[in-house]
């Protein structure tokens, strides 16, 4: 008489073997680049179950009976858990087996695979420009901000230099943030000042 776990396993291989290709090509992606658990589609941890595993890596698909026998193979209690690693091992070498046993299909699963290994590369790639964008348009945003804020504390006098120029002791001079930009300001006053002195205007009398 075949144990209850052998029967499991069994069943799991059958509905395993029901799942379109593409999603038991991501499955066995998902199952290694996740925390995989057993009675839940999520827990709070980060763990996921199989099928939402394979969802992330592009392999979309309703199997409500493949979740239901994985629960059933794990032998669930009243809340999620991560699966064990026998019970990994076991899922893993299932999916293996069956992507195995479409070989008469081969050229099928070899376009399979690739387009969803193309199906990923694009998801990645346009995920990194998003972010890259979100990132680009929180800068302007900070800085904006920035810009507002030091405006608002100091707004800064208006240039004067003009109505100011002709008045016997006054000066204006606008703040300089660059040192280069004051030493030009400064030159610029010296030879206004040459200019005006008593011997520069009896030598071009």
């Amino acid at each position: 008489m075949r144990t209850r776990r052998n029967a499991t396993i069994q069943e799991l291989r059958h509905v395993i073997d029901s799942l379109p290709l593409k999603t038991r090509v991501a499955m066995l992606e998902g199952i290694r680049h996740n925390e995989i658990i057993v009675g839940g589609y999520a827990s709070s941890d980060g763990g996921v179950c199989p099928m939402l595993a394979a969802h992330r890596r592009g392999g979309r698909t309703n199997a409500e009976g493949f979740a239901k026998t994985w629960d059933r193979f794990g032998g669930i209690g009243r809340r999620a858990r991560r699966a064990t690693e026998r019970e990994l091992l076991i899922l893993t070498t299932n999916l293996e087996m069956s992507l195995l046993a479409d070989t008469a299909q081969a050229p099928d699963l070899a376009a399979a695979l690739a387009e969803h290994r193309q199906l990923v590369a694009r998801a990645g790639r346009a995920a990194n420009r998003d972010r890259a964008a979100n990132r680009e348009r929180a800068a302007n945003r900070e800085r904006a901000r920035a810009k507002r804020a030091i405006e608002a504390i100091r707004p800064g006098d208006p240039d004067r230099s003009r109505e100011l120029r002709n008045e016997p002791g006054s000066a204006w001079m606008r703040v300089f943030r660059r040192y280069d930009d004051y030493e030009r300001a400064l030159a610029r006053v010296e030879a206004q000042s040459v200019e005006r002195s008593p011997r520069a205007r009896a030598t071009r009398a």
